[in-house]
C-alpha cells in the first residue's frame, strides 16, 4: 500500500494532501508490515518533509484522535496554551515545559498540556506528573472539566491516539536505522484540545521557522518556536529545545494577521544568574518532581528558576496575558513569589 509513495519520494517528489491522507490510513492499520511503513517514513526523512507535507501529516492525524468536549463558548471566549517540546535534545534537563505549563495556570492562564512519558529523556511529562499527584489518566470529559475550572489539564497522547499503537514497530525500526522520521515533528501539532496559542521549543535553530509556519498553516493563532542555544567547554555549541539562559536563542513567531518574523534573542535580563548547563540537569521522575515542587514553592531561587521564568515570560507574551518579555517574567516571579504557584500545584494535586 505504501511502496508507490515510497518510491515517489526516492524520486525527490513532494507527495500532496490527497497522497498524505492514503499514507496516515495505511500506516494506522495492523495488517500493513511494519517494514513497509519504516521504508516510507525513512524516504520521507531522507528526502525532506515540506511544511504542506508536515501540515497535512498533522490534519490527517488529527481526524484519528479522540476528541475534547470542550464547550464552544468558553472556546471562544479564552486563549488555549501549550508549551511543550519536540524533545531530542538529549541534554537530560528538567521538565522546564512542564514547570512553565503549571506556572502559567497558576497565572490565570488555561493551560492544555500534551505530552507523553520519557522517550529521549529520563523523564517526561507524564512521567513528572504522576510524581507530583496530578492525575494523567483524566477522560476527555474530566480533561475539558479540569481545563475549564483549573485552568490545566493533561492530555496523554496515547490515550487520544490509540491508533499509533499500529506505528510504534515502524518508527523503532527507523530508530534502530539511524534515521528520526515526521513523528519528531508531530508531537506539538497534535494537542486534542487544539490550542490558540504555542510556544514550541525544538533542538536546532533550523528547523525553528518550518515548524512556525506549519503552525500557521494548522491555524494557531498565536505562536513561538524556539530553540535555545549552549555554549561548551570544548567551544562547541549544543541545542536545547527550550529558550536558553546559557546562550543566545532562534526564535520563530507569529500572532494572528501578524508577517512572522525570525530573530535570535541574547539570554540578557537583568535578573539572569550566571549559569552553566549542569545547573539546568534534573534526574529520574522523583528528582524532576522534587525540583518543581521547589520552584514553585519559591524555595528554589537558582538557575533553574531563572530557566522557568525565561520560558514562562514567552509563553505568557505569546498567549497575550502580558506585552512583553520583561512583563512576562514580572507575571511569573509574582505568581510564584505571592504563592499562587505552591496553590495551584496543591490544587491540581487534589482536584479529582
Amino acid at each position: 500500500m505504501l511502496e508507490p509513495f515510497t518510491q515517489q519520494l526516492a524520486n525527490g517528489d513532494h507527495l500532496s494532501a490527497e497522497d498524505i491522507a492514503q499514507v496516515v490510513e495505511a500506516l494506522v492499520l495492523e495488517v500493513v508490515p511494519a517494514d513497509e511503513k519504516a521504508d516510507f517514513l525513512c524516504a520521507l526523512a531522507l528526502k525532506g518533509e515540506t511544511v504542506g507535507e508536515i501540515a497535512a501529516f498533522a490534519t490527517a492525524l488529527r481526524k484519528k484522535g479522540v476528541p475534547v468536549p470542550l464547550d464552544e463558548r468558553w472556546r471562544a471566549a479564552n486563549h488555549i496554551l501549550d508549551v511543550c517540546g519536540t524533545g531530542g535534545d538529549r541534554l537530560d534537563t528538567f521538565n522546564i515545559s512542564t514547570t512553565v505549563s503549571i506556572l502559567c495556570a497558576a497565572a490565570g492562564v488555561p493551560v492544555a498540556k500534551h505530552g507523553n512519558r520519557a522517550v529521549t529523556s529520563q523523564c517526561g511529562s507524564a512521567d513528572v506528573l504522576e510524581a507530583l499527584g496530578i492525575r494523567t489518566n483524566l477522560s476527555p470529559s474530566e480533561a475539558a472539566e479540569s481545563l475549564r475550572t483549573q485552568r490545566f489539564a493533561f492530555f496523554f497522547a496515547p490515550a487520544y491516539y490509540p491508533a499509533f499503537k499500529n506505528i510504534a514497530a515502524a518508527r523503532k525500526l527507523c530508530a534502530e536505522r539511524g534515521q528520526r522520521t515526521i513523528f519528531n515533528f508531530l508531537g506539538p501539532l497534535l494537542n486534542p484540545a487544539l490550542p490558540t496559542a504555542q510556544l514550541v521549543g525544538v533542538p536546532r535553530p533550523d528547523t525553528c521557522q518550518m515548524l512556525a509556519h506549519v503552525l500557521q498553516a494548522l491555524g494557531v493563532q498565536r505562536a513561538m518556536v524556539v530553540c535555545g542555544s549552549v555554549p561548551l567547554p570544548s567551544g562547541e555549541r549544543a541545542y536545547l529545545d527550550e529558550l536558553s539562559t546559557l546562550g543566545d536563542s532562534t526564535i520563530a513567531e507569529f500572532y494572528q494577521d501578524k508577517a512572522m518574523t525570525v530573530s535570535t534573542y541574547p539570554s540578557n535580563h537583568p535578573n539572569l544568574q550566571p549559569a552553566a548547563l549542569a545547573g539546568l540537569r534534573g534526574g529520574d521522575r522523583e528528582a524532576n518532581a522534587e525540583i518543581i515542587r521547589g520552584i514553585l514553592a519559591g524555595e528554589d531561587r537558582g538557575p533553574k528558576r531563572d530557566a522557568v521564568l525565561w520560558n514562562a515570560a514567552a509563553a505568557l507574551f505569546v498567549v497575550g496575558a502580558v506585552t512583553s518579555l520583561d512583563q512576562g517574567w514580572d507575571l511569573a516571579g509574582k505568581t510564584i513569589d505571592h504563592g499562587q504557584a505552591k496553590q495551584k500545584l496543591d490544587e491540581l494535586v487534589s482536584w479529582a
